[in-house]
């Protein structure tokens, strides 16, 4: 068994968490230093930091090496790859145990700690002490160490070997050196592009945190109470731009993967990353007011500290094991709790310490406050932000609560929302109003001075377009819930006051202004969100009046549509027909038809039945090939026609999930005005046992037709075949089954060995029809069959209209675009600031 990758693996590991504390101490040291010691210090905790760096890319070289060589005595490997993943999900690998995500956030600050002491200057020695110290805390969680006489294990390793996690498992007693064949996979959910690209945007989100966090506490440490600001803002707008996106790709993710037809379901997941991604806005914001009133340094600088305090929380939210089965994405508990809470709380000290010692140093504002002043409303919506922050937070946080009356021997009947959409929906929305409101006001009193005589000539053209605009569109879509009507009229008010800022400034000559086009983001966003999920609707209604179970809900009966195997269906402005189930293979360009192979255990590879040809008649496989086989996804594939002919297809997913049981995945069609949104609600039963009719006998001649379950039977042919096996004679027949313009060819057989008879049936799956050849009557040229019928192969979907759902995506991606355009006009800024000084 190979274990020296193992050991080297783990070495870098060890080396990695080493070097990284060597550098904390030794640029704390070098900051508390003065000239040549300051230096010598320096180069020292450069040195470590680099050390560090290559050390961590060691280590992530030798796992990924590992995966892609499927090395299955390590336990990592073995837990979440296997030989059928193409090598982007092999990436997809690396990153989905508590291990490999760890080691994706630390690379994360490697690469931003490479720029941040390139640029860093005079604030070099103390930002790269938390850098340090953070990589130290992150390294630990990877340690996978046992302190000799202590038994305290420090951090889980991803080079453990299988035996070691195992140790008390049978196959290991009987063979030591035992290597699986094959791991048990990537959880078949996870097996989408996305989950390539959302989590490490989503960790370098986090890892973003840390920039402006770090030069925070290093100006706490100089008595810069308000200097810091500047080198802080341009990352702090980055972690807003990145993060904000990575969150949108899974909600993105999560609409065309699950099936709880939307986007965001307020997981304590999803709400532990959104969380502090709207403290981290509002601290910018905070940030740029500053400039204007100084007073707001401190509270930027106390929600900056939020923010990341508030990633270290998320992170024990979800690796700790508290949420229990409160989250689908949580991770499983590998003993990190307690090392978790002690670098959360590490941490919080750190932050709490520092601003408490500088609190008095914050500059005060000379002036009062004024609601003619631009920021007077950006400190409202910062407030705003933080708000919903907090009402998101303290029910997401119930399992918390409930684990520390625990440890204090009181029990606690706290428990989440029943229904969490509703419950966050019912005051999200209102936060959503406020933010969209502030957002627009604050432009026109931030780049305009204003008084009462001159509010009413600026406010007068947005204000009318607004009222102008909300009418046009309260009527198209019939919107009548006074709650909804308010979100849409300030959301379009946001949109309109920021795109009136974008023309002026584009008039006066002035560069964009990247908050604006942020801004028109989010307002865009609100409005995709209002609009295509309280206006989304049903279109799959079982108009026959007939209940499909008594064991369906009446939701279910109501909502969904019964469709037979080549049966059109009427849906709305739709016929829509189910063709049958497929699978995918890398062997092949398309989806094959699943009737036509047979799909071996462990769901990997497949056996053709027949010749193989992809829809350009180019051969895929011939008949008894062996094909690749992604076989624990079946795709349904459902032609629907509109009203005017146009035809498109939909391939709707169901996985057989080991882990989630079976798990449907909707298939989407995108117009420019909504998508059609499709899932399976049911399907039969893979493991239930098939119910024959009674057998009908027919006695027929070539060429003859006859009624078989309700479709018309011809028998073309009757040959004699080459034997199968030790058989004598094998004659066969051919049948078509004529089914509303689909055709099934049955070959039953008819086998002579000496006296003996066999008559293997020949079974139809998608008519539902199973075949013997029974008898020869040479003497009249007629031929015996026995046909039996079952439940012809059926699918329950659901489908729905998602209007104007684009406008979401549209407005994720201004948002993206606004923010990253306020990234590169600050970092230009603090490149000139510097250029200055020197």
């Amino acid at each position: 068994m190979d274990t020296l990758a193992g050991f080297l693996g783990h070495l870098f590991i060890i080396v990695a968490f080493v070097s990284a504390a060597l550098s904390a101490v030794a640029y704390y040291k070098a900051e508390s230093s003065e000239g040549v010691n300051a230096l010598s210090w320096q180069k020292i905790a450069r040195l470590a930091f680099g050390t560090h760096a290559f050390s961590v890319l060691g280590t992530i070289f030798t796992l990924f090496g590992l995966i892609y060589l499927h090395s299955y005595q390590y336990h990592y490997v073995w837990s979440h790859s296997s030989n059928n993943l193409p090598v982007y999900y092999m990436i997809s690998c690396f990153w989905e145990g508590q291990e490999g995500s760890f080691l994706l956030w630390i690379f994360w600050h490697v690469v931003l700690a490479f720029f941040v002491a390139r640029r860093a200057g005079v604030w070099e020695h103390s930002a790269m002490c938390v850098f340090a110290a953070v990589q130290a805390f992150l390294c630990s969680m990877i340690l996978g160490v046992v302190i000799p006489y202590l038994d305290l294990k420090i951090g889980s390793s991803p080079f453990l070997l299988l035996k070691e996690a195992m140790p008390n498992a049978p196959i290991f007693s009987m063979n030591p050196s035992f290597v699986p064949t094959d791991g048990n996979g990537l959880n078949p959910l996870l097996q989408n592009y996305w989950m390539v690209i959302h989590p490490p945007t989503l960790f370098l989100g986090f890892a973003l945190t840390l920039v402006p966090f770090a030069f925070l506490i290093a100006g706490m440490q100089k008595n810069k109470p308000v200097e810091w600001i500047k080198p802080a803002l341009p990352w702090a707008l980055l972690g807003v731009a990145v993060l904000g996106i990575g969150i949108m790709m899974g909600a993105y993710w999560a609409y065309e993967t699950l099936n709880f037809e939307g986007y965001w379901n307020w997981d304590p997941v999803e709400n532990a990353v959104y969380v502090p991604w709207l403290v981290l806005v509002g601290a910018v914001h905070l940030m740029f007011s500053h400039t204007r009133r100084s007073s707001a340094s401190k509270w930027a600088a106390a929600l900056t500290a939020l923010s990341f305090i508030l990633i270290l929380y998320s992170t024990f939210l979800t690796r700790s094991g508290i949420l229990g089965n409160a989250s689908v994405h949580s991770f499983t508990d590998l003993g990190l709790s307690g090392q978790l809470l002690i670098y959360l709380l590490f941490f919080l000290g750190v932050a709490i310490y520092y601003l408490a010692s500088a609190w008095r140093s914050f500059p005060k504002s000379e002036r009062e406050v004024s609601p003619y002043h631009g920021e007077f409303w950006v400190f409202l919506g910062a407030l705003a932000l933080c708000l919903a922050a907090f009402q998101v937070l303290v029910p997401t946080s119930i399992p918390v609560y409930n684990a520390l009356l625990k440890s204090m021997g009181v029990e606690s009947n706290l428990a989440p929302p029943a229904d969490q959409v509703e419950f966050y929906t019912k005051f999200q929305l209102w936060f959503g109003i406020a933010i969209a409101f502030l957002s627009a006001t604050a432009q026109f009193f931030w780049w305009n001075r204003l008084q009462m005589k001159t509010i009413l000539d600026a406010f007068a053209v947005p204000l009318i377009l607004t009222m102008l605009v909300s009418a046009g569109i309260i009527y198209g879509q019939s919107i009548k819930d006074w709650q909804h009507i308010v979100l849409l009229t300030v959301s379009v008010y946001a949109l309109l006051s920021n795109v009136s800022v974008l023309w002026r400034m584009a008039r006066s000559s002035v560069s964009i202004n990247g908050g604006a086009v942020a801004h028109i983001g989010v307002a865009l966003m609100l409005i995709g969100i209002l609009i295509s999920s309280a206006f989304s609707e049903v279109i799959s209604l079982n108009t026959t009046g007939l209940l499909y179970s008594k064991e369906f809900s009446e939701e279910t009966n109501r909502n969904n549509l019964l469709l037979f195997r080549n049966t059109p269906q009427k849906m709305q402005a739709y016929t829509i027909t189910y063709k049958g189930p497929r699978v995918d293979s890398r062997d092949a360009g398309e989806y094959i038809n699943r009737d036509d192979v047979q799909i071996l255990p462990k769901n990997a590879r497949m056996i053709a039945k027949k010749d193989l040809y992809d829809s350009d008649s180019t051969l895929i496989g011939k008949r008894g090939d062996t094909l690749q086989v992604y076989g624990e996804n079946t795709y349904y594939e459902v032609d629907l026609v509109d009203q005017e002919g146009k035809k498109f297809t939909l391939f709707p997913r169901v996985q057989l999930n080991p882990d989630m049981g079976t798990a449907a995945s909707p298939d989407i069609r995108h117009f420019w005005n909504g998508d059609l949104y499709a899932h399976l609600s049911n399907i039969p039963d893979p493991d239930k046992e098939v119910k024959w009719s009674p057998a009908d006998t027919f006695e027929v001649s070539l060429r003859d037709t006859f009624v078989v379950n309700d479709f018309i039977a011809v028998l073309e042919e009757v040959s004699k075949g080459a034997p199968e096996g030790d058989e004598d004679y094998l004659i066969y027949a051919k049948v078509r089954i004529m089914d509303n313009g689909v055709d099934y060819e049955v070959k039953p057989k008819f086998k002579l060995k000496g006296s003996m008879v066999s008559r293997p049936p020949e079974i139809i799956e998608a008519a539902g029809i199973k075949m013997v050849f029974e008898n020869i009557n040479p003497n009249t040229n007629r031929f015996k069959f026995s046909v039996q019928s079952t439940q012809k192969d059926w699918v329950i979907i659901k489908a729905l209209s998602k209007p104007f759902v684009n406008v979401l995506w549209i407005g994720t991606l201004l948002m993206g675009i606004g923010t990253l355009m306020a990234v590169w006009q600050r970092f230009r800024d603090w490149k000139n600031s510097q250029t200055e000084e020197v």
